[in-house]
C-alpha cells in the first residue's frame, strides 16, 4: 500500500502525542535516502525515521536500528548543524495532502531562538525531505531538483519552499456532501466505484478506496450505481479516523504469513476468513510492515557489486559444467576406437591399401555380430589400427583431464553456492565487508571494482545459548566457519553442519570436561545449524554432526570447505522464533 495522506495525518497525530517538545539528542543517515532523528521526550529515549525512498517513503517512531555508515552523508551533517539540540514544537499537514511538516525550536548562529523546518513530501519515486527557515527559505534538500530537472517545480538552497503542484481534485478532509453529491451526479454510473473515489478525491491510495466501498456494498467491484452516496458517510468515516491516529491499524498476510497491506484502520475487504493482525499503534503497524522488506531493500542496494559478481560466476560455471559433462560423454566412444583397431590388428591379412570401409565380425559381441568399420583410404590397414589406438589414448586421457575439471568447476559452484547462502543471511555493512574480503582472497579480487583490502578483524560470530544453559557458536560466513571451526573450538566440542546444503558451522561447547552435553542441547543446537543454512524453512531436516577433531580442512581448498567421515545425522524442524530466543543480544 502506498503511504497516503491519510497514513500520514495519523502518524502525525501520534507523534503529537509522543514527541511534542521532544530535544534532538543525535541524527543519523543510515541510507542516501533515510534519517534517522534520536530524540528525548517524556523523560524516554524515542527514534523518529523518515524516509524518502521510491520504493518505501514513510515517517513513523521506529524501533529499527539499522547499522549506520563510518562517514556521515553531507546531507545528515547539516541536518546535524542545524538540528541537534533543537525542540519540536509542531507537526502540520497542508489538507489532506502527502507532506508532513515538523516544525523546531533551534538557535541561529548568534545564539538567537528561531523556528525551523523539516517537510517530508510523499510522492512514490519523487519523494522528498527539505529543510527551510523561519520564513521557508530552503536551507537544504535531500534531492535537489533544478531547471533540467523540472521545469514546473525546482527546490534548491536559497529558493523560497511551494507546495508540490495541487491535483485536479476534491479536498477530502473538507468535501461535503453537496459537493460529493455534484460529482457523483456528473460521474458515469456504471464506472467502478473504487476508480471515482481515487479519481476524485485527494489523499486516498488504492487500497483505501477499495476499502472506503468494500464497508458500503461488501465487494470492492461495486459500480457506482450499486454504491450510492452512502459512499460519502464511508469515506468521511475514514478521514476521521486518520485525524483521531488510526482506529485499529491493521495488516493483512497472505497464506504464508507475508504481509500484503496495510492501514490506519481495521481492513474489512479481504473478508472474514482473512489473516488480518490489529496493532496498538501505527508506529508499530509501520515498523512490522517493513522491517522484513525495508532491510532486504538495503541489502540489495549495498550488496549489489556481490550478487552481480556470484551470479555471473554461476552463469559460467553451470553453462562450463554442461560443456564439460557434454564433453565427457563423447570420450565414452574411446572403448569404440579400441575394439575397432583391435579388429582391425585381428583381421589385417583381410584388407589392403585403399579400402574406405570393411565389415567384420565382432568378437567382442556375444553373438559375434558383424560391425562396419570405417577407413582411410589413404592409410595401410596397419596405419588405421594405429590411428583408431591414438584415438582410444587421447579419448582416454582427454576423459581424465575433463573428470578433474569438471570436479574442480562443480566444487567451485558448491563455494559459490555458500557464498550465496552467506549473503541471504547477512544482516550489517561489516557481515558484507566479510564476504567482499572473502571473495577477493578467493580470486575474485579483478572482478571487484576498487575494492581495497582493510586491515583483518575478528570475524562476526553469532552466539546462543541452548534452552539448558550450554553456549553454542555460529558462524556467519566461510571466513567466520573456517575461524570457528580450525582456531576457537576446542578439539573435544561438537560440530553441527546441514548435511549436503550450504550452512553456517556451528559448535556446542563442552564446558568444564564434559563429553556429552544434554539431548535437549543436541536438539538446540542441532536447530541452530538447520536455521542458519539453506534448509532453514524446511521440515525434518538433516544436521550432520561429530567431534571437532574429526573435521578436516583439505589443503587448498576453499573458505568453509571441510570434510569429515565419522558423523551422527539428526532430524530437526528449525523454529525461528525458538532460535531468535536462544541468540544471546
Amino acid at each position: 500500500m502506498a503511504f497516503d495522506a491519510g497514513m500520514l495525518r495519523a502518524v502525525l497525530r501520534e507523534m503529537e502525542s509522543e514527541l511534542l517538545d521532544g530535544r534532538v539528542e543525535k541524527i543519523y543517515q543510515p541510507e542516501k535516502d533515510e534519517v534517522i532523528f534520536l530524540l528525548r521526550s517524556q523523560g524516554v529515549e524515542k527514534r523518529l525515521l523518515i524516509n524518502a525512498g521510491s520504493s518505501c517513503p514513510r515517517m513513523n517512531l521506529s524501533n529499527i536500528k539499522p547499522e549506520n555508515p563510518a562517514t556521515p552523508p553531507m546531507f545528515c551533517m547539516m541536518l546535524r548543524k542545524r538540528f541537534i539540540g533543537a525542540k519540536i514544537k509542531s507537526f502540520s499537514q497542508p489538507g489532506f495532502e502527502r507532506v508532513g511538516r515538523i516544525t523546531f525550536e533551534c538557535r541561529d548562529d548568534m545564539g538567537f531562538k528561531t523556528e525551523k523546518h523539516m517537510i517530508l513530501e510523499i510522492m512514490g519515486k519523487y519523494s522528498n525531505i527539505i529543510v527551510t527557515d523561519s520564513e521557508d527559505k530552503i536551507i537544504g534538500v535531500l534531492k535537489p531538483i533544478d531547471f533540467s530537472a523540472s521545469a514546473i517545480r525546482q527546490l534548491l538552497p536559497g529558493m523560497r519552499y511551494t507546495l508540490p503542484p495541487a491535483q485536479d481534485k476534491i479536498e477530502a478532509e473538507d468535501a461535503t456532501f453537496e459537493e460529493f453529491k455534484d460529482a457523483f451526479n456528473s460521474a458515469d454510473k456504471g464506472m467502478s466505484a473504487v476508480k471515482f473515489i481515487s479519481s476524485t478525491f485527494r489523499g486516498f491510495a488504492a487500497a483505501t478506496a477499495r476499502e472506503i466501498v468494500y464497508r458500503v456494498t461488501g465487494n470492492v467491484d461495486s459500480t457506482l450505481e450499486e454504491a450510492g452516496t452512502e459512499l460519502f458517510d464511508s469515506l468521511k468515516s475514514i478521514v476521521n479516523s486518520a485525524n483521531s491516529g488510526g482506529t485499529e491499524p491493521s495488516m493483512a498476510r497472505d497464506e504464508t504469513g507475508l504481509p500484503i497491506e496495510y492501514s490506519y484502520i481495521k481492513l474489512t475487504q479481504y473478508g472474514e476468513n482473512s489473516n488480518i493482525e490489529t496493532f496498538e499503534s501505527v508506529s508499530k503497524l509501520i515498523d512490522e510492515f517493513y522491517l522484513k522488506r525495508s532491510g532486504e531493500e538495503r541489502l540489495r542496494r549495498r550488496a549489489s557489486d556481490i550478487f552481480r559478481i556470484l551470479s555471473s560466476a554461476e552463469t559460467k560455471l553451470t553453462k562450463k559444467i554442461a560443456l564439460q559433462r557434454e564433453e565427457l560423454d563423447k570420450c565414452e566412444e574411446g572403448e569404440t576406437f579400441k575394439r575397432y583397431g583391435d579388429l582391425i590388428t585381428g583381421n589385417i591379412y583381410l584388407m589392403k591399401k585403399g579400402m574406405r570401409s570393411i565389415t567384420l565380425s565382432d568378437w567382442y559381441s556375444d553373438g559375434c555380430e558383424e560391425v562396419e568399420i570405417p577407413l582411410s583410404s589413404r592409410m595401410t590397414p596397419a596405419q588405421n589400427a594405429q590411428l583408431y589406438y591414438k584415438k582410444y589414448t587421447k579419448s582416454k586421457s582427454a576423459k581424465i583431464h575433463l573428470a578433474e575439471q569438471l570436479d574442480r568447476a562443480e566444487k567451485e559452484l558448491e563455494y559459490i553456492d555458500t557464498v550465496f547462502d552467506s549473503l541471504t543471511r547477512a544482516k550489517t555493512e561489516k557481515e558484507l565487508a566479510e564476504i567482499r574480503s572473502e571473495l577477493y582472497h578467493s580470486g575474485y579480487a579483478s572482478k571487484m571494482k576498487n575494492y581495497s583490502e582493510k586491515k583483518k578483524q575478528t570475524p562476526m560470530i553469532i552466539k546462543y545459548k541452548t534452552r539448558d544453559g550450554h553456549e553454542v557458536l555460529c558462524g556467519k560466513n566461510n571466513t567466520a566457519n573456517d575461524f570457528l571451526t580450525l582456531k576457537t573450538a576446542d578439539r573435544n566440542d561438537w560440530w553441527f553442519h546441514v548435511k549436503d546444503m550450504p550452512g553456517s558451522h556451528v559448535i556446542l561447547i563442552c564446558a568444564n570436561g564434559e563429553d556429552e552435553p544434554s539431548e535437549e542441547a543436541f536438539t538446540d543446537a542441532a536447530m541452530i545449524a538447520a536455521y542458519n543454512s539453506k534448509a532453514s524453512d524446511g521440515a525434518s531436516v538433516p544436521v550432520d554432526y561429530t567431534k571437532v577433531r574429526q573435521v578436516k580442512k583439505p589443503a587448498g581448498s576453499k573458505p568453509g570447505y571441510v570434510i569429515y567421515h565419522t558423523n551422527f545425522t539428526a532430524y530437526v524442524t528449525p523454529d525461528e522464533d525458538t532460535v531468535r530466543a536462544m541468540e544471546i543480544k
